[in-house]
């Protein structure tokens, strides 16, 4: 145990901000649990003790820096020298993607389903090198936890209709961030490994490090990006990226900077191999070590509260019973036709609970002290489960969406409707 000063409880206990609150927006950003607050203090003090750019400073920052990647490398079910660090998801995926190399012509496969920045960064990508776009349609895919099978053989199915002969990346998030459905990755990467040119695939892991296990699936895509801030509860400004042999030895280094180098004290303007040949190429520059500490202190508090399984198993119920709730109420109606396959639970507003956009219910609720989230594609609001998340907590949630809808649609209706009025007898 490396909590400092004693810490030891589970997440929710070491949780400040889930207090004063009630709180379902992990999949925005996860609370940080104090003990990695404390471990965050302590590293910048011990940074400062050591001197900030001194010779004794730099053995402290290679181990932390090593440790982390050896943690997430762990994580991801991939050798260290296949894990660069990152500062986020976007980071994460965009530095080797735009390393790869691509043909004028060429086409990219992006689901209906992906976060706007990295589509903004696919179709700059695009515009600069004279790429196609195509779509492969998922968003409609909406089974839910039992109907996997079901899902694999849709997107398989969509993936093939979809595919080109000079198609070179497809990009797929391995858990919806708006519908919430999971995606067969490890099925998608063998489809795409019978093709006589395979395209690379990249994956989106936003959603799924610290809330399903991601080893087979980061293990089978080229690029496989995530962050520590959401469901892991880390600090935000440091994520991770697995990528393939394959992108090792094909990719370029593309933002170039000293930890990009395999020698970082000397210019390489005589030198025809420059960069490191390993994952190490696509990180940059400085960046923040003692976020490091932080992160790998909330991965530890979060394995206190189970396997990578367990703790699935334990969303799922929270998920599956906040979806029954949901699909008892008239008035909205959960995107997934089954119970969700991990902890995203998306609904949509119904009929008169309509006249409300789901960005004055979001406010609504949080003037409650109650916190989800609207989303514009589809739209929809969006409540998360975590491990720490209380039973209690989701019956708060839908007795008090029943009541702002309640409220809002009285309020917009026509005053001879909602005002009993005593009419005078002759």
């Amino acid at each position: 145990m490396s909590y400092t000063n004693g810490s030891i409880g589970t997440l929710r206990d070491l949780c400040p901000a889930l207090a004063n609150k009630t709180y379902f927006n992990y999949g925005g950003q996860g609370p940080l649990p104090t003990p990695s607050l404390e471990a965050i203090s302590l590293s910048w003090q011990r940074i400062q003790q050591l001197g900030p750019f001194t010779t004794e400073v730099w053995p402290f920052i290679s181990r932390e820096v090593n440790s982390t990647r050896a943690l997430l490398a762990q994580l991801c079910g991939v050798a260290p020298h296949r894990l660069a660090l990152s500062e986020n998801v976007t980071t994460g995926c965009v530095l080797p993607l735009w390393g790869l190399p691509f043909d004028p012509g060429d086409r990219l496969l992006i689901s209906d389903c992906e976060h706007p920045g990295v589509v903004a960064a696919c179709h700059e990508l695009a515009r600069r090198q004279q790429l196609q776009i195509d779509t492969l349609p998922v968003k409609q895919i909406r089974g839910g936890r039992d109907h996997q099978s079901e899902t694999e053989t849709a997107v398989l199915k969509a993936l093939e209709q979809s595919m080109h002969p000079n198609t070179r990346l497809v990009v797929l998030s391995h858990l919806l961030w708006n519908t919430g459905q999971l995606m067969p990755i490890e099925a998608v990467a063998a489809q795409l490994h019978n093709e006589s040119q395979p395209p690379y695939l990249l994956v989106d892991a936003a959603q799924s490090m610290g809330q399903i296990p991601v080893k087979a699936a980061a293990k089978a895509a080229d690029i496989y990006a995530f962050t520590g801030h959401k469901w892991a509860c880390g600090p935000e400004g440091l994520g991770g990226v697995a990528l393939s042999e394959r992108v090792l030895s094909e990719a370029s280094p593309t933002l170039i900077g000293w930890r990009s180098l395999q020698d970082e004290s000397k210019a390489v303007l005589d030198d025809p191999d420059p960069f490191h040949h390993d994952s190490r190429r696509f990180e940059v520059a400085t960046s923040c070590v003692p976020l490091l500490a932080g992160l790998r202190t909330s991965l530890e508090v979060l394995e206190r509260e189970g396997s990578a399984q367990q703790r699935l198993e334990r969303i799922q119920a929270l998920s599956g019973q906040l979806w029954q709730e949901l699909m008892a109420m008239p008035t909205v109606t959960p995107l997934l036709e089954g119970a969700p396959p991990a902890g995203l639970v998306s609904f949509s507003l119904n009929g008169d609970s309509a006249t409300s956009t789901p960005a004055e219910l979001v406010q609504r609720l949080g003037n409650k002290g109650i916190w989800i989230r609207d989303l514009a594609d589809p739209s929809c609001l969006r409540a998360c489960t975590h491990v720490c998340t209380l039973a209690s907590e989701l019956q708060n949630l839908v007795e008090a969406l029943d009541q702002s809808i309640t409220e809002t649609t009285q309020s917009s209706a026509p005053e001879a409707a909602r005002t009993d009025r005593t009419v005078p007898s002759d």
